[in-house]
């Protein structure tokens, strides 16, 4: 992942992850607005996944450590 791509979706992440469910349709439109709000600010989708297997699973993973957390707190 390119720095600026890896600054992004880590920026986003912490943006819009209180915002999003925690099922499937809601990570596959997360993963699609990630992607169209990084072509907005000129960075290309292959910055973001370059060196990640997948942009889905990284969401995936923030939110449901996010919903975790929040139910523990």
């Amino acid at each position: 992942m390119s720095k600026r791509g890896t600054e992004f979706l880590q920026q986003w992440l912490a943006d819009n992850v209180p915002t999003l469910g925690a099922d499937m349709t809601s990570i596959v439109k997360a993963t699609e607005k990630l992607f169209r709000d990084a072509e907005k600010q000129g960075i290309h989708g292959g910055e973001i996944v370059e060196d990640n297997d997948s942009v889905y699973e990284a969401i995936l993973h923030a939110v449901v450590h996010y919903h975790h957390e929040g139910l523990a707190g």
